[in-house]
C-alpha cells in the first residue's frame, strides 16, 4: 500500500513494501542522445581535447549576425599571470532572444507548438501559450519598455512569481539588450539589489499566492525603494522627448495585475496594491496598444546577459555575470544531452526562475531547443500532496527535473585539491576545482572583479574554486559533499548560514548564533538556529517569534527558521571554532558523535542533546 493523506495533508504511511528496481526500457538506449557510457566517454573526449572543433560544431546551430572568427576560447585563471578572463567566441555578433524565439517560429516552423504549460498555485488557474504567443508578447513587452525610455545596456528588476509575464519580461530584455537582474526575497534584500546593479525600472505584481498564503508583493517592493531614496535617484526619460517620464526619487515600476485571478473576498484579505503616481504604471495600461513586432539588438558574444544575485559567506549580495554566446550555447547543449530532450517530450523543472537553474532549464536551455515545458507557480503540497503528480499525469511530463545528476559534462574538466593545493588522484575527498573555463562559465561579479578573483581564483592559483567540499569514488564518479562556505539549500533556494546568523544576532537578546540543516521531507533541507541569549534574558516562545521575524525582514520569508534551539552554550575549540559537525548531529539527534577531543568544553553536548527541539518552533 501506499501512504495516503489524511485532511490536514500530513502523510500516513502504509505497510513498508518491499523494495523494486525499475530498468529502462530498451527504446530508451536506441533513441537516446548519449545510449550508452562508451558514447558519453568518446564525445567527453571530444570536448576536452578537440575543444575548439567541439564547440564550432555547437556554434552551426545558431543565427549570427556576424560569424566567429578567430579562438574559441581565450581564458587566463592563474591569478599571479594577471587578471582572470574569459571569453567566448569574441568578436561574433548574435542575439539570445532571437536564437530561441524568431527562429523557432519563422525557421523551425513550432509556432503552434505550445511552449509552456503554466499551472498556476490554483488547480483552476492554467493556460497553454505557444511559441507564436510568446514571441508576440515578449515583442510587446520590449517595445513597452523602450518607451519608458530603457536604453541598451541598462538593468532591469524583475521581482516577478512563477508567471508567463516573468519569462516575457526576462526575453524582452534579452532582445533588445537591457540586462535583467533578478531580485532579492525581502524589501531589504531586493533594495541591496538594486543598488548594487543600480538598476533603471523594476517590474513586479500585485502580489502572488504560496500554497494558501497570500503575499504582497507590491508591498514589499515599495518598501524597498523607500530604502533605496536616499541613496540613488534614477530617471528614466521618454525617447520622445528630453523631459522626464518619472521624476520621483524611486525607480519606475511596472506592476502586473496578477492577483485579479483571486477572487474579492481573497484580494480584499490582504492585497491591497500600495501605489505612487509618479513612478508606478500597471503592466496592461502599458502594453495596451503597443507594437508585438521587435527587431532585435545585435550585440557581442562577450555582452552581459543577466546579473544573478546570490549571497556569498558575508551575507553581502554577489551579482554573478554572465554573457550571451557562451551561455546559449552551453545551455542549450547540457538541455538537449543531460535530460536526453525528444521533440515530443514534455519537460517539467521545477526550481525557481529566480535562480540560476530557473534561468537556464526553464528558460533559455528549453526554448533554444524548441522544447515543451511545465511553467509552475505553486507549492508541492498545496492544495494536497499529490499536487506534483497531478500536473505529471495533466500534461503528460515525460521529463521531470528535480535534482542535479554530480559525471562532468563536454567540456568540464574537473579535478579534486587538498588544503595545500596539491592534486589528489583515484578515490579522494577534498576541494572541488576547475582546470578550464567552459562556454557556460560565470564571466564576473557585477561592479567587483577583485571579489571575482579573490572568492573564486585566489585560494588555488590556476583553478576555478567551486566552493564544494567533493569525494570521487572508485568508479570516478564526483558526489558533492557539502559547501565550504557552509550553504544550505531549502526548497531549491541556497541560503547562507552566515547571513542567518547575523540576523538573528540583530536580536538585541541574542549573544550569539549558529545555524545548520536538518533534513526535511517536504524541503530537502531546513535551518535548525542554535541561540545562546545574553545574561539575564528569557527563552520562550515570544523570543522565539521575534527571531523568526527577524529572520524574514532580513532575508525573506524562504530562509524563516524551522527549529530555533535555546544554547546556553555551543561546542568550540579550544580556539574558540564552532565544531558545525557537532551541531548538525545535536539537529538531527544523531548521538554517535565520534572524537571530541578538540572541544573545550564537551560537557555542553550533553546540555544541547537535553534541550534540542523535536518539534517545528
Amino acid at each position: 500500500m501506499s501512504p495516503v493523506s489524511d485532511s490536514t495533508n500530513r502523510v500516513i504511511p502504509g505497510p513498508q513494501e518491499p523494495e523494486k528496481t525499475y530498468h529502462p526500457s530498451d527504446g530508451l538506449f536506441t533513441d537516446a542522445h548519449v545510449p550508452d557510457f562508451d558514447a558519453y566517454l568518446a564525445i567527453y573526449k571530444k570536448s576536452t581535447e578537440e575543444p575548439e572543433e567541439f564547440w564550432a560544431d555547437v556554434a552551426q546551430e545558431f543565427y549570427w549576425k556576424k560569424p566567429p572568427s578567430g579562438p574559441m576560447l581565450q581564458y587566463n585563471f592563474d591569478v599571479n599571470k594577471g587578471n582572470i578572463y574569459i571569453k567566448f567566441m569574441e568578436g561574433a555578433k548574435t542575439n539570445i532572444c532571437y536564437n530561441v524565439l524568431d527562429r523557432n517560429v519563422h525557421e523551425r516552423n513550432l509556432g503552434e507548438k505550445v511552449a509552456y504549460y503554466w499551472e498556476g498555485n490554483s488547480p483552476n488557474h492554467h493556460q497553454a501559450i505557444t511559441y507564436n504567443q510568446l514571441l508576440r508578447n515578449v515583442c510587446r513587452c520590449a517595445n513597452a519598455l523602450k518607451l519608458l525610455g530603457v536604453k541598451k545596456g541598462d538593468r532591469v528588476a524583475i521581482y516577478l512569481p512563477m508567471i508567463p509575464e516573468l519569462v516575457y519580461t526576462m526575453l524582452a530584455c534579452a532582445l533588445v539588450s537591457y540586462k535583467h537582474a533578478f531580485a532579492g526575497f525581502s524589501s531589504e534584500s531586493l533594495c541591496e539589489r538594486i543598488m548594487d546593479a543600480q538598476c533603471n525600472i523594476l517590474v513586479t505584481a500585485d502580489g502572488v499566492y504560496r500554497g494558501d498564503k497570500l503575499i504582497n508583493l507590491k508591498k514589499i517592493v515599495s518598501e524597498a525603494l523607500e530604502r533605496c531614496k536616499e541613496r540613488y535617484v534614477p530617471v528614466c526619460c521618454s525617447p520622445l522627448s528630453e523631459e522626464p517620464l518619472f521624476t520621483s526619487a524611486s525607480h519606475p515600476t511596472i506592476i502586473h495585475t496578477h492577483s485579479g485571478a483571486l477572487t474579492q473576498s481573497e484580494t480584499a484579505r490582504g492585497c491591497q496594491t500600495p501605489w505612487d503616481e509618479s513612478c508606478d504604471i500597471w503592466w496592461d495600461d502599458l502594453m495596451d496598444g503597443v507594437s508585438d513586432e521587435c527587431e532585435p539588438e545585435w550585440v557581442d558574444s562577450e555582452d552581459p546577459l543577466f546579473i544573478l544575485y546570490t549571497s556569498g559567506s558575508t551575507g553581502k549580495p554577489k551579482g554573478v555575470v554572465h554573457t550571451v554566446t557562451g551561455y546559449m550555447l552551453y545551455t542549450s547543449l547540457t538541455f538537449k544531452y543531460v535530460f536526453d530532450y525528444h521533440h515530443d517530450d514534455v519537460y517539467w523543472c521545477t526550481a525557481d526562475i529566480g535562480w540560476i537553474t530557473g534561468h537556464s532549464y526553464i528558460t533559455y536551455g528549453p526554448l533554444a531547443n524548441g522544447a515543451t515545458s511545465v511553467l509552475f507557480e505553486g507549492v508541492p503540497v498545496y492544495p494536497h500532496v499529490g499536487r506534483l503528480w497531478e500536473i505529471i499525469e495533466k500534461y503528460a511530463v515525460s521529463k521531470f527535473y528535480t535534482a542535479p545528476t554530480t559525471c562532468p559534462f563536454f567540456g568540464v574538466q574537473p579535478a579534486i585539491l587538498n588544503e595545500h593545493g596539491e592534486e589528489l588522484e583515484g578515490e579522494a575527498e577534498g576541494y572541488l576545482v576547475f582546470r578550464k573555463p567552459w562556454p557556460g562559465i560565470m564571466r564576473g561579479v557585477y561592479g567587483n572583479q577583485e571579489r571575482f578573483e579573490s572568492t573564486y581564483f585566489r585560494k588555488f592559483p590556476g583553478f576555478y574554486v567551486t566552493g564544494d567540499g567533493c569525494r570521487r569514488d572508485k568508479d570516478g564518479y564526483y558526489w558533492i559533499t557539502g559547501r565550504i562556505d557552509d550553504m544550505l539549500n531549502v526548497s531549491g533556494h541556497l541560503l547562507s548560514t552566515a547571513e542567518v546568523e547575523a540576523a538573528l544576532t540583530e536580536h538585541p537578546s541574542v549573544a550569539e548564533a549558529a545555524v545548520v540543516s536538518r533534513p526535511h521531507a517536504v524541503k530537502g533541507e531546513c535551518l535548525y538556529c542554535f541561540v545562546t541569549l545574553k545574561d539575564h534574558k528569557e527563552f520562550n516562545r515570544t523570543l522565539t517569534e521575534e527571531l523568526k521575524r527577524k529572520v524574514r525582514e532580513k532575508i525573506g520569508p524562504i530562509a524563516t527558521p524551522d527549529f530555533i534551539q535555546n544554547a546556553p552554550g555551543l561546542p568550540k575549540t579550544r580556539s574558540g571554532k564552532i565544531m558545525r559537525r557537532v551541531l548538525r548531529q545535536i539537529a538531527r539527534n544523531e548521538k554517535d558523535l565520534g572524537d571530541l577531543s578538540t572541544l573545550a568544553d564537551p560537557k555542553v553536548v550533553e546540555v544541547l542533546f537535553s534541550q534540542r527541539c523535536e518539534a517545528a518552533a
